[in-house]
């Protein structure tokens, strides 16, 4: 393969960079605005949360050290640093505890990364409207999660994180309309921004990084923008290059027709999902399915012979990987010791996921009576289905059950409301914020569209834990 290679789908960086330059508030359908608004508050969640967690205080410590010029607000902690090390720590926080947003068909969790970047740059402005937040945020969803669409899981199998990878795009895009980049200037943003895209996915197992990854989308993507701003060029059809482009490197399948199939009028933004478990999505039809057995039948751990679970490839590539205790990342994202600690608890919350859990002997001796494998109808479902479960049951008195979910609670085709989104704000930010505080966020976010400034808003975020 040479620079002579075809490309994938001409002039189609251009035609997202021009769409995303171009998009007014007005332009956006209002069930698009209103599930922003409730990305927006989930986001936040998961970012102040996530900055109570070490590996997140690592990288604070990191760049409170440089010294940098004070215009963005590290949430919860009352400190300024710059915009850039602002969207570093803050989108490291969103992606920290496995609670952020989901796309399902690009895998990637837009609202850790755009939620911090079009904050830090709305606060360097000033006197920035909520109107303004969520067009940008629009527009980053839109822009990454097409790229993640057209990706397909040929990225994910080649063992990359879609978060840093396609993650950085949601940045650009995000960080480029908040700059007001016109279509020439947006184009080279998603250039450069296209070479700084990364991600191994074997951070799943253990590794801090896996959260950072999210953390240097968003500082990538201020970067590309701040570059396009002062003419810089990136590279021109970065996405769909025959050779050495974003797509025909990083995916052995890329389907580039679903980098702009529909676009203006099929929003993918529309598509997102939020998480109801502390832990890798791909796991949650499973955990629920889990769940339903063991309360419709009354049964506990110790009833149980053999858990046996049917799932896609994803998924079953992805999570169902042998359990060992080496820290809070691996648990998160293994399903055994989700479906373990679901056992005796009830639930795959914050607590499940505290340290002293991870290597307890109960949990341990349960995970040896669960088996995992590729279910061929599933499969067969195609990508749409990649997060569907077939749990069975065996007691050891001999009895057995079963229980299928397809679509996971949380998807777009099986949603949680939006009062159940702000059940988990409550409960995720009650070691960050006072009640009061909690109720004014859920308002402010409630009226996001119709407020001149949200000044009242940051002031709440960036403030110091109590």
């Amino acid at each position: 393969m040479d620079s002579h290679t075809p490309s994938l789908l001409p002039g189609a960086t251009k035609a997202l960079a021009d769409f995303a330059a171009n998009i007014q508030f007005q332009d956006i359908p209002s069930e698009v605005i209103a599930r922003m608004k409730t990305s927006f508050l989930d986001s936040v969640g998961c970012c102040l949360f996530g900055s109570t967690l070490p590996w997140t205080q690592h990288v604070q410590a990191m760049i409170e050290d440089e010294g940098a010029r004070p215009v963005a607000s590290i949430f919860g902690t009352g400190k300024k640093t710059s915009v850039a090390g602002a969207v570093l720590v803050n989108a490291t926080a969103g992606h920290a505890f496995e609670l952020d947003d989901i796309h399902k068909e690009s895998i990637v969790h837009a609202g850790s990364i755009a939620t911090p970047v079009v904050v830090a740059l709305a606060e360097q402005a000033g006197a920035t409207s909520g109107r303004t937040l969520l067009t940008a945020m629009t527009t980053g969803y839109e822009i990454g999660t097409r790229v993640g669409n057209a990706a397909t899981m040929g990225l994910f199998f080649r063992g990359f994180h879609p978060q840093g990878a396609s993650g950085v795009f949601v940045a650009a895009a995000s960080a480029g309309k908040m700059l007001g980049l016109d279509g020439a200037h947006m184009q080279h943003a998603l250039g450069i921004v296209g070479s700084q895209a990364g991600g191994l996915m074997a951070a799943q197992e253990g590794a801090m990084v896996k959260r950072f990854h999210s953390g240097r989308a968003a500082q990538s993507g201020v970067y590309s923008a701040y570059l396009a701003q002062r003419d810089f060029t990136g590279i021109s059809d970065v996405l769909e290059a025959g050779y050495g482009g974003y797509l025909s490197s990083y995916s052995d399948q890329p389907n580039a027709v679903r980098l702009t199939e529909g676009l203006g009028t099929v929003w993918e933004t529309g598509k997102v999902g939020y998480k109801p478990h502390a832990c890798v999505t791909s796991i949650h039809s499973a955990l629920d399915a889990f769940s339903y057995l063991l309360k419709t039948h009354q049964l506990t751990p110790d009833d149980i012979a053999e858990v046996d679970i049917g799932m896609s490839q994803m998924t079953f590539t992805h999570c169902a990987w042998e359990y060992k205790a080496q820290g809070v990342t691996a648990a998160q994202m293994n399903l055994f010791y989700g479906i373990a600690v679901m056992g005796f608890d009830g639930m795959a919350f914050v607590a499940q996921y505290a340290g002293h859990r991870l290597s307890e002997p109960r949990i341990l001796d349960f995970i040896t009576r669960i088996h995992a494998r590729i279910d061929h109808e599933i499969e067969a479902m195609g990508p749409a289905y990649r997060h569907a479960a077939r749990v069975a049951v065996k007691t050891r008195d001999g009895r057995h059950f079963t229980h299928e979910i397809l679509n996971r609670r949380g998807s777009p085709e099986n949603p949680l409301s939006k009062e159940e989104v702000e059940y988990k704000f409550r409960n995720v930010v009650q070691s960050c914020l006072s009640t009061k505080d909690i109720a004014r966020v859920i308002q402010l976010t409630d009226q996001l569209e119709q407020l001149d400034r949200t000044d009242e808003l940051f002031n709440i975020l960036s403030a110091a834990r109590p």
